[in-house]
């Protein structure tokens, strides 16, 4: 139904133009002002006017309508769409991002016992280096 109306639609605004154009002014053009009235409708002076305004008012009837109609079919996924076909997105819950598994720090240690140190505590630890002592020199103080 919607490709059947597509181009009656179009072929309506096509004549709407038309017939609008081809219509006169109601001032008529400038040869009114000067004494030359003499009518340019293919009609006559007033048969044209009114099978031009008749066509004109029952176009415009239908171009409101049609596009009433056209835009409600597009509303409700009746139109053509590109993307009418495909699968929406699947939505399984917010999306929370993957933790790293590497280049995490240990765990810390457990805590020690009321008592004291805990038999483990040291064991794989580095052992501190102690510092550097500085180098004293006999120095020549030149």
């Amino acid at each position: 139904m919607y490709y059947v109306l597509v181009p009656l639609y179009v072929l309506v605004c096509f004549l709407l133009l038309i017939v609008v154009l081809l219509q006169q002014g109601k001032g008529g053009d400038i040869a009114a002002a000067f004494g030359g009235s003499s009518s340019q409708t293919a009609f006559g002076a007033r048969a044209g006017a009114t099978v031009l305004t008749r066509a004109t008012t029952i176009l415009a009837a239908l171009f409101m309508l049609l596009s009433l109609t056209l835009a409600v079919m597009a509303q409700n996924g009746a139109g053509g769409s590109v993307v009418s076909g495909a699968p929406g997105p699947k939505n399984s819950g917010p999306a929370v991002p993957a933790l790293p598994t590497t280049g995490l720090p240990a765990a810390p240690a457990p805590a020690p016992a009321a008592g004291g140190k805990t038999p483990d505590a040291g064991k794989d630890a580095p052992k501190p280096t102690p510092p550097a002592a500085p180098k004293r020199g006999g120095g020549g103080g030149h």
